[in-house]
Formats: C-alpha cells, sequence, structure tokens
C-alpha cells in the first residue's frame, strides 16, 4: 500500500507526523506533499491528478481553518480521501472540522477527530488492509496489542485500588 500525505503548510507537519509515524510502524509507503488549496492549486491538482498511476490508493490530507484542502483533493480524484482538520485560528479547529465534514453530497471525505492524524492513518491502513492480508494481519496484531496494554493498566489499577 501506499498513500499520499498532503498539508497545507509546514505549521500542520508536527500533527501530520503522527500519520507518517503510523505509516512507517505498518511498513506502508508514503509521499508527502506540502500545497495549498489556494496559494498552489496547480501543485494540488498534478500530485492528486496523478497519484493513482504512482501506486497511491488513499489520500490523507491535513487543514486548517476553511479547510478546503481535502474537498479540493477529493474533486481530483475518485481515491478515498482522509481530512484531518487541524487545530489553528480563533475557533481552534472547530472551523476546520465543520468545513471537511459538510462536504456536498457525492463529494465524499472520511472526517478525523481535530488533530486527528494518527487515526487517519490507521483508517487509510484499513482501506488498504481490505485487498492486503500482510497488513491486515498487521493491523489486528496492532489493536490486539492495544487491547493487551490497556488490560495491563487495569491489573495495575486493581492492584492498586486493592491497597486503599
Amino acid at each position: 500500500m501506499k498513500v499520499g500525505v498532503v498539508m497545507g503548510s509546514d505549521s500542520d507537519f508536527p500533527v501530520m507526523k503522527k500519520a507518517l509515524d503510523i505509516f512507517k510502524q505498518f511498513g506502508v509507503e508514503y509521499e508527502v506533499l506540502l500545497a495549498s488549496a489556494h496559494r498552489t492549486p496547480t501543485a494540488v491538482r498534478e500530485f492528486i491528478s496523478t497519484a493513482e498511476d504512482r501506486g497511491i490508493s488513499a489520500i490523507v490530507a491535513g487543514a486548517g481553518m476553511a479547510a478546503h484542502l481535502p474537498g479540493v483533493i477529493a474533486s481530483y480524484t475518485t481515491l478515498p480521501v482522509i481530512g484531518v482538520p487541524l487545530e489553528s485560528g480563533s475557533l481552534k479547529g472547530m472551523d476546520a472540522l465543520l468545513a471537511i465534514v459538510q462536504m456536498p453530497s457525492g463529494m465524499p471525505v472520511a472526517t478525523m477527530a481535530i488533530n486527528g492524524a494518527k487515526n487517519a492513518a490507521l483508517f487509510a491502513i484499513q482501506i488498504g488492509a481490505v485487498s492486503d492480508a500482510a497488513l491486515a494481519e498487521k493491523y489486528k496484531s496492532y489493536r490486539m496489542d492495544m487491547a493487551e496494554q490497556v488490560m495491563e493498566k487495569n491489573q495495575k489499577l486493581q492492584e492498586t485500588i486493592k491497597d486503599m
């Protein structure tokens, strides 16, 4: 699997890096583009319109404030687009969340939580796991590890409260 990751500003990188970290952990290839839906629309269009030819099977797009980037990307491709609303400006990401989640009928963009780049990457992996058995096994193992960690924390909590 290969994923495209697009962000509108270099200030988005600390949040979007969480997606890249997940892709590395799962051995998923990715390409990254920093481009603006408003200031560099040609760069966005070129990257997205050729993404499928380069083997990309999903796009993760982070955007803040007006958050047009995921929707613009969706207009250039039939690949799944996963929007990450980024916390910025006086509305702390609520404007971006609403902009991404309110896409017009027929132009879907999956929408994660504000700053939810990690979940965006995991969702892209779930999409890829449908047709990649090895990736599906990695994802199942990841989920099992998470469950085990929670149960270990529960055990520690039980021991703590037992002595209260």
